[in-house]
């Protein structure tokens, strides 16, 4: 699954970008792009679960627009439909 080739974008939540829980994202934490689902969003700040490495464990963060984009392809561990959205 290809991740994003661009640097995080330089924008904050402005209603242009409409997350909402259950939503595919690439969240980009530790100088790289990782798969991850939102769980909920608010003006100001979207808590995510996302995987930090290539293992199969997850890790939940809470975010600001600028570190994400949407992500269309499935990730074996997150997209099972086990994730909580509350």
């Amino acid at each position: 699954m290809p991740a994003p080739t661009i640097e995080p974008r330089l924008f904050e939540l402005d209603g242009e970008h409409d997350y909402q829980p259950g939503q595919r994202i690439w969240v980009y934490r530790a100088e790289a792009w990782r798969p991850g689902v939102v769980l909920h969003c608010t003006t100001r700040a979207i808590t995510i679960r996302y995987r930090p490495n290539a293992g199969s464990g997850t890790g939940v963060d809470t975010v600001t627009g600028r570190l994400l984009a949407v992500r269309e392809e499935d990730d074996p561990c997150l997209d099972a439909g086990t994730i909580p959205t509350r």
